[in-house]
């Protein structure tokens, strides 16, 4: 199989899909990989590297789209890429259709098979190729957050651990998953306040046992977010189901309860959000004000710290394009029942319910097409 790698052209993206250590592994099981030129500079990868572990060059992302039998990215293919997709052709990556109509109506149209890594799912619910970025999203709510407290940004100009004598922030996250542990393990080290809210109790259980003192854990309804958001400084919103929209758990009408200059970090965006305010933003121009509350929204968080964040998903990828170039998607996807739930789409159909759902679209049953 031919495995093309294009680069990123997502607003400040740098990440990559493969690593030279990655396209090594498959050489050495017999396939051939096609990266684009400078795809790998924004995560610190030369071109030198890629070939000197027998990975070829190509010159622009047309020549690696019309390569390659598989296509494997980071970000879902943007409007400029659409042309390039085609029948019969693999796509590996995060694409997140739930969120977007217009997205999830081009990859349709092309009829290529889209494999989507947030929705590779094992039998203990986990998702594998979720998980990394979203304990880098995490931590990074934190960092972000904290600097756009500061008065500079316009924010109530609160040091997150608060000095000796002077009260930390109170920071609030909406959900207990792992965007919700990795905010929580970061701001309760930063010295502040925390409070995470969660619909199981099964979860906030758990959290009871891992979560140092300063972490406080409630069941999350309506009221008691509200009561949370109207003392916070820094709110994160780490709601997740699998392939579907988030829930709205912040309405416009809840903001008026909170503090001027406080935050909201929306980990959530990609997935529609959590906050009913929120809207995708760029590393450019993170931040927007919505009634004297600040709302980051960067739609790839990640993107922000490609050496890691290339490093920790290609870590967790790698295993599974092995599958399927080795053995082809079909086979790959009936072998594997966590890969098989990764695809969303193919031959011009929906199969993951929750795609189907979020536009009223006719679903299939991708069994059908893995005979």
């Amino acid at each position: 199989m031919l495995i093309g790698v294009p680069k990123e052209i997502k607003t400040n993206e740098n990440r990559v899909a493969l690593v030279p250590a990655g396209a090594e592994a498959l050489i050495a099981a017999g396939h051939q990989v096609l990266v684009e030129t400078t795809g790998g500079e924004g995560s610190g990868f030369s071109d030198a590297q890629y070939t000197a572990v027998g990975a070829q060059i190509a010159p622009d992302a047309a020549a690696v789209w019309k390569a390659a039998d598989m296509i494997m990215k980071v970000k879902e293919p943007i409007e400029r890429e659409w042309p390039h997709m085609r029948r019969g052709q693999v796509l590996f990556t995060y694409f997140h259709f739930a969120a977007d109509e217009k997205l999830t109506r081009a990859h349709l149209a092309s009829g290529a098979t889209c494999i989507a890594y947030e929705t590779v799912e094992l039998p203990s619910r986990e998702l594998p190729l979720l998980t990394p970025m979203s304990e880098v999203a995490g931590r990074m709510a934190v960092q972000e957050g904290a600097k756009y407290l500061e008065k500079l940004f316009g924010g109530r100009g609160v040091l997150l651990g608060g000095v000796p004598g002077v009260a930390p922030a109170k920071v609030v996250i909406l959900g207990g998953g792992i965007v919700g542990i990795n905010a929580a393990k970061i701001a309760a080290g930063m010295g502040a306040k925390v409070t995470v809210l969660d619909v199981s109790l099964e979860r906030l259980r758990y959290l009871s046992d891992v979560m140092p003192a300063n972490v406080t854990l409630i069941y999350s309804n309506h009221q008691n977010v509200l009561e949370q958001i109207s003392t916070a400084d820094l709110v994160i919103g780490g709601v997740l189901i699998p392939g579907a929209k988030a829930p709205k758990l912040i309405k416009r009408e809840d903001l008026k309860v909170m503090r001027p200059g406080s935050v909201i970090v929306d980990v959530a965006v990609d997935q529609g959000g959590c906050v009913e305010t929120i809207k995708p933003t760029t590393h450019e121009n993170p931040t927007y004000v919505v009634d004297g509350v600040i709302h980051y929204g960067v739609a790839n968080m990640p993107g922000g710290v490609p050496r890691t964040s290339t490093l920790a998903l290609t870590n967790a990828t790698l295993r599974y394009a092995l599958e399927l170039a080795n053995k082809g998607w079909k086979k790959a996807l009936n072998e594997n029942a966590a890969l098989k739930k990764g695809l969303n789409m193919t031959d011009g159909h929906v199969t993951y319910p929750a795609v189907a759902e979020a536009f009223g679209m006719p679903l299939k049953d991708p069994g059908q097409f893995l005979a």
